[in-house]
């Protein structure tokens, strides 16, 4: 794409979890197209170094803190983002957190928190983005899945369950909207150098290398522009798809 093309001129953004990794990268990426951006994280300050940085290149953002899996913070964020700027035409569900432990050994607690952050956490900021999105007969969802829920993983039973439910969500809201002019696809990344995956132990990190075909790791980037194809129209064509990114793992 020509840079002087901004093919999402005039379009707002919501995504949440954008504080670093995946997240930072998308709503960096939506901004150099055009989109107003409200940047979310569960930590206001973390939301506002990625707002700025997106201000600094020449973009408009808001900062706006929340837990995805609190249904009444959401609803206040997306209050937020309409007051100011009247309308939600993009959504990128990116909030996710891993507890990692083998399924015996994992408590109620650690399998609550993952489901409630990664699945209910896009339940509850679709939700809300819907009612802005049916207004305007236009919007883009947007959910940031994994290759686990694709595949399942040793001691991601909880993470896993909750991206294979999130990739069953983004198809039956697609179904459910379309005829509103109002796209839902799901992204699948492989093993993309994040924070989230410099924890992982280096055997493990080999052992995917080798898996990979491409032979390498995927950088935040490269789903940054996958996200903002989706996002726009020249994708108008594609829902309730599930598109991975991994480098050929699957």
């Amino acid at each position: 794409m020509c840079n002087n093309v901004k093919e999402l001129e005039g379009r707002v953004a919501l995504v949440s979890g954008a504080s670093r990794g995946i997240g930072r990268a998308i709503a960096l990426k939506l901004a150099e197209h055009g989109a107003r951006v409200a940047v979310n994280a569960r930590a206001l300050e973390n939301a506002g170094k990625v707002a700025a940085e997106i201000e600094q290149m020449g973009g408009e953002a808001i900062a706006l803190e929340a837990d995805v899996k609190d249904g009444r913070a959401v609803k206040e964020m997306f209050g937020e983002v309409t007051g100011r700027w009247e309308k939600v035409d993009i959504l990128v569900n990116n909030a996710g957190i891993n507890r990692d432990t083998l399924l015996l050994k994992m408590s109620d607690e650690v399998w609550g928190d993952v489901i409630e952050t990664n699945l209910t956490g896009a339940y509850n900021c679709t939700k809300m983005a819907l009612r802005s999105m049916m207004k305007l007969r236009w919007g883009r969802i947007i959910s940031i899945a994994s290759i686990a829920g694709l595949m399942g993983n040793a001691g991601q039973a909880n993470y896993s369950a909750s991206k294979a439910g999130l990739i069953a969500f983004t198809r039956s809201v697609a179904k459910e909207v379309g005829s509103l002019n109002i796209t839902a696809n799901a992204i699948a990344p492989g093993f993309i150098v994040t924070d989230m995956t410099d924890r992982v132990p280096e055997e493990m990190k080999q052992a995917i290398l080798k898996m990979t075909p491409l032979g390498r790791y995927g950088q935040p980037e490269e789903v940054a522009e996958l996200a903002a194809f989706l996002a726009g129209d020249k994708a108008s064509y594609i829902s309730g798809q599930v598109i991975a990114i991994d480098g050929g793992i699957t």
